[in-house]
Order: structure tokens, then sequence, then C-alpha cells
């Protein structure tokens, strides 16, 4: 037992134990400042939204009085029509939710899952967050059919459900419940959700329709100015005799 060598050992021992320690700490500090920005974001949000509810009509009015004289019936109105259409959005999302939660509950129910009902009306919840419902919902309708049937075809059952579920969800319910309250074609839809995925990601996913809404919206008034445009109405001349 050579003390030098002994000592060499320890000191190597200890500088990559102090720096596995600092990269721990360093990921708990991270972590720590991730919780402590989402306890601060839960208790902001409710407060904003309380103060901006109270001083809505005074907030609007304010931003209203510095348009020019010309354009404030024109704003007024984009403003009012967008409102209006993303209500109409939320309503929609609201319905594509309810119909999802009956398509996984029953689903699940024909598969033979006890907990069917449960784990379906949470995922059709869940489900106004693209993704999160699909993937909460198949993580327990799966580990529910584990505990119950103990076999592999009934897992297999339960994601062909949520499968068709989501096939349904694409194709079916957000562009007829969502696409025709805010009127934009089932294609537009689709490729809406698609390009927000492609471009933002999860955020886009998120955002896409309300922002084709909005739009939908801004180029429909475009257009109704264009058509009443001396370039639109304007007739071409007739050429004289040479």
């Amino acid at each position: 037992m050579d003390p030098d060598s002994l000592a060499e050992a320890a000191g190597r021992y200890w500088k990559e134990a102090s720096t596995a320690l600092f990269g721990v700490l360093g990921s708990v500090s991270r972590g720590g400042q991730a919780v402590i920005g989402w306890l601060l974001n839960l208790v902001l949000i409710p407060v904003v939204t309380f103060y901006l509810l109270r001083d809505w009509d005074r907030l609007t009015a304010g931003v209203l009085a510095l348009l020019p004289r010309r354009l404030e019936p024109t704003v007024k109105s984009i403003a009012r029509e967008i409102d209006d259409v993303l209500g109409a959005f939320i309503r929609g999302q609201l319905m594509v939710m309810l119909a999802l939660g009956l398509t996984y509950a029953i689903g699940l129910w024909l598969v033979g899952l006890d907990l069917a009902f449960i784990i379906g009306a949470g995922a059709g919840v869940l489900s106004i967050v693209p993704y999160l419902g699909t993937l909460v919902g198949v993580v327990a309708a799966l580990l529910a059919a584990l505990f119950q049937f103990q076999d592999l075809l009934h897992p297999v059952l339960v994601l062909v459900v949520f499968a068709v579920g989501q096939s349904l969800e694409g194709m079916v319910f957000t562009p007829h419940l969502v696409g025709d309250r805010i009127g934009l074609h089932p294609v537009t839809v689709i490729f809406a959700v698609l390009a927000g995925g492609q471009l933002f990601g999860f955020l886009g996913i998120l955002l896409a329709l309300p922002v084709a809404a909005a739009l939908n919206v801004l180029v429909w008034h475009l257009k109704e100015r264009y058509h009443r445009s001396e370039l639109y109405n304007r007739q071409g001349g007739s050429s004289g005799d040479g």
C-alpha cells in the first residue's frame, strides 16, 4: 500500500465526485427554478386575468381612442368579428373534447375495461392540450388493461381505440365541429394544424386554429375592400378601329 498512490487515487476520486456533485446541484437548481417559475405563473395568471377582465372596456376604449377616426369603425368591426370567431372556436373545441371523451369511453367499454368511462372522460378533457389527452389516456388504459386482463390482446385493442379516436379527431371532429364554426374549410383546418406544428412545434399546434381563424377574418375584409376598389371594378378600355 503506497501512501502516494492512495493519495493520488483519493484526489482523483474526490475530483470526480465533486464534479458529479456540482452537476447534481446544477440540475436541482434548474429544476427548482422551473418549479418556482411555474408556481409564479400559477399565481400571476389568475391575477392578471382578473384585472384584464375588470378593466377590459377601459383598455379597449383607450386603444380605440388612439386610432385615426377614419379607421375606427373598420377596426372595431374586425375586432368584433375576431372575438366572435374565437368564441366559436372555444365552443367548438369543447364539443371536440366531448366527442373524443365519448369515443374513448365507448371504445374502451366495448373492449371490456372496468375504468372505461373514467379514462375516456379524462382523456377527452385533457385533449384541449394537443397530444396530452391521448398520451395520458393511452398510458392509463394500457396499465388498466394489463392489470385487469393480463394478456396482450386487450392492450392491442386499447391502442386501436385510441388510434381510431385520433383519426376521428383529425379528419372529422376538428374540421367539422371547429372548422365549420370558425368559417374554415376542413382541408384548411388540417393544413393549419400541420403547418403550425411544423413551424412552431407544440405551441404552433396549440395556436394554429385561433390564428388561422383571425387571419381568415382579415383576409375576408381585404377581399371585400378589393371587390369595392377601382382596380377590381375598372372596365377594360375598348380599342378603336385602326
